[in-house]
């Protein structure tokens, strides 16, 4: 089928390697043309931050050129000496089934997740409109998303979470209903936006937030209207009147402390997201309070994964089941070219049928109209049902035993 991939991925090679062989949609534009003027017959780029794959077609004979032109490529943007050991190369079927994998999310870093699937279709429709994929490389990009689309909907794996953050809220939520609390969020890194994020969803009454630099708590307070900015030092002052407090600094020592804690009139429900932890552990003998730290959620994390890695497999098989499909499509396109002969064969003697008939009869320009389009559709239907029957067939080698017949017989 002549189809190939080659690229560096995160499996391959660190993220500094991976930067120097990133694609911006004008080096997409501008390396596209160049391939097509090497004679590879179709290119789609695909270029993510932790991925960049380019796939080709190419004719019968040329797909080890076709390869290097495309390895040569990725040296020059390189200019890594040993940029060869990154490479992988998949031909054939292993490059349709790396696709499909691609797109359904089972090469990703996060197993499973559905980002890549609007990449792929991005890449797919910047070729389209650059001219660089064809026949085969749309009908496979077109494919791969549809079972894709597939995958994410019957198995849903990116909905099974594997973020601490996103866990440790629906934990929460499973000890107390959020609608309508109060929460305080310390720590303005990426666990704290997390946390923060999925918090919004679960329409509290109030949110807080704290941090050791406050002027980072403005630029949140533009992005949600309900997080109320609360000084570092006045934490312990809040803290008497929420009802969940999320930890997730980066410091090295406790920020809560047992012997900072003021008396507690109702239940506090704390999750301590840091590592080190922030929350001394003698807090939990406070009356009112229940804490929970990251091995709480560990567990649930994990069991996730192990999920993730089962339907997988699952989504593996529905991979496998559209290729056959993809591969079938693929092996009748070998009839194309026997019934474009056909199709000329036929053109010639219509042609020369029409001639000596307007010679010999003499016609109105309305009657040769009739005439054309009469024997122009008789003409079709002697190829069409050829055409189809070809098409239907299956067996790779009684196929290829019709088209050499064919061929003979009407000296195609």
């Amino acid at each position: 089928m002549n189809i190939s991939v080659v690229g560096i991925n995160h499996n391959t090679a660190t993220t500094d390697i991976r930067e120097k062989v990133a694609f911006t949609d004008s080096m997409k534009i501008e390396t596209t043309t160049y391939l097509l003027d090497s004679g590879v017959k179709e290119c789609i780029i695909l270029s993510t931050c932790n991925r960049s794959e380019i796939y080709i077609y190419s004719e019968d004979g040329n797909v080890d050129r076709d390869i290097e032109v495309v390895k040569n490529i990725y040296r020059k943007k390189s200019d890594i000496k040993q940029i060869d050991k990154y490479f992988f190369v998949k031909k054939e079927i292993e490059s349709i089934y790396h696709l499909y994998e691609v797109a359904s999310g089972l090469k990703s870093i996060v197993l499973g997740e559905d980002q890549i699937l609007g990449q792929v279709k991005e890449a797919h429709r910047l070729a389209m409109e650059i001219g660089g994929s064809g026949k085969r490389l749309n009908k496979l990009f077109r494919e791969s998303v549809t079972t894709a689309k597939k995958v994410k909907k019957e198995l849903k794996i990116s909905e099974i979470p594997l973020s601490i953050s996103y866990i440790g809220v629906k934990f929460l939520k499973e000890k107390i209903d959020l609608k309508g609390k109060k929460a305080l969020i310390i720590g303005l890194g990426k666990m704290g936006n997390l946390a923060l994020k999925y918090l919004e969803e679960e329409n509290l009454d109030e949110i807080f937030m704290s941090n050791r630099s406050h002027d980072k708590l403005y630029k949140i307070k533009e992005l949600y209207e309900n997080v109320t900015p609360i000084e570092y030092d006045d934490r312990y002052n809040i803290i008497k009147d929420i009802d969940i407090l999320i930890t997730a600094t980066a410091c090295p020592h406790h920020i809560i402390r047992k012997k900072d804690m003021k008396k507690l009139e109702k239940n506090l429900y704390i999750l301590d997201l840091a590592l080190p932890r922030d929350v001394e552990e003698d807090v939990e003998e406070l009356e009112n309070v229940n804490l929970y730290n990251i091995d709480n959620l560990k567990e649930i994390s994990e069991k996730n994964e192990v999920k993730r890695k089962e339907l997988s497999k699952k989504a593996k098989s529905l991979i496998n089941e559209d290729i056959i499909s993809f591969k079938n499509w693929i092996d009748t396109l070998k009839v194309d070219p026997i019934v474009k002969s056909m199709s000329d064969k036929c053109e010639e003697i219509e042609k020369n049928t029409l001639e000596y008939i307007f010679r010999k009869i003499d016609l109105s320009s309305r009657d040769k109209k009739i005439m054309e389009k009469i024997i122009h559709s008789s003409f079709k239907r002697i190829i069409r049902n050829p055409a189809i029957k070809l098409k239907q067939i299956n067996d790779k080698e009684k196929l290829d035993n019709y088209i050499e017949m064919m061929s003979d017989i009407y000296e195609l």
